[in-house]
């Protein structure tokens, strides 16, 4: 793949585009351009909406990446023709008709739920505890307060809506599996980076490895886009 590809990459719940900060100028060193798109976390049909004016305002093929919660978003919208490859970051990868919460519940509870407060519209946020202690445990304590105050609160409910495509079916498939993770169990993330086939990456990091350890994230970036 030549330098006229575009990473696009989706963030998850408790954050939003900027936490790509640390990925995009290690893409953009390889010859690659990449946009990070502001999801509302609303609904999955409203991500998705956002992700295909990215996708629309793009040329030539296409890297989709998601992050966690964006993991469903790209799999409910990769299977278009310009998309080459999907890379999940430590990342919700549903079947058709199956919701991020099906793939979960196998699997006990994660560490992370307890620092999760509900407000009164249903939609989820991490305490600052919960951010500094389960998310980015392995980056710096003054960060850790700043992704706590810009942090994207989600829909609860996006968390039980169901899939009605599954891109990874039929597009080379990525998994950057998170060691340390506490917002998703680490053995949930390698069950999924096999139930879909994927090239499984492991990194020693929390929750947010694109963050903690963005030279890892972007070289499995560059490969997928590289490879497929």
């Amino acid at each position: 793949m030549g330098t006229n590809a575009t990473v696009i990459l989706v963030h998850g719940a408790f954050a939003d585009g900027s936490s790509w900060s640390r990925v995009i100028p290690r893409l953009q060193a390889e010859g690659l351009a990449a946009v990070a798109v502001q999801n509302p976390l609303v609904s999955l049909d409203d991500d998705v909406t956002h992700v295909q004016r990215a996708i629309d305002r793009s040329k030539g093929p296409l890297v989709l990446v998601g992050h966690s919660w964006g993991g469903a978003v790209i799999t409910q919208i990769g299977d278009q023709d310009r998309v080459t490859a999907l890379v999940y970051v430590a990342a919700f990868a549903p079947d058709i008709g199956q919701s991020p919460n099906d793939t979960l519940k196998p699997f006990p509870p994660s560490a992370g739920l307890s620092g999760v407060s509900v407000d009164k519209g249903r939609f989820l946020t991490l305490t600052p505890e919960g951010m500094a202690r389960n998310f980015a445990q392995d980056l710096p304590a003054e960060e850790a307060v700043l992704l706590a105050a810009t942090q994207g609160p989600v829909a609860a409910s996006c968390f039980a809506t169901k899939v009605s495509a599954a891109a990874w079916k039929a597009k080379p498939s990525w998994y950057v599996v998170a060691t340390k993770d506490r917002m998703l169990p680490p053995d949930f993330l390698r069950a999924t980076a096999s139930r879909i086939g994927a090239r499984s990456v492991e990194v020693d990091s929390g929750h947010a490895p694109h963050l903690s350890r963005p030279e890892a994230v972007a070289a499995v970036i560059v490969e997928a886009a590289r490879t497929a």
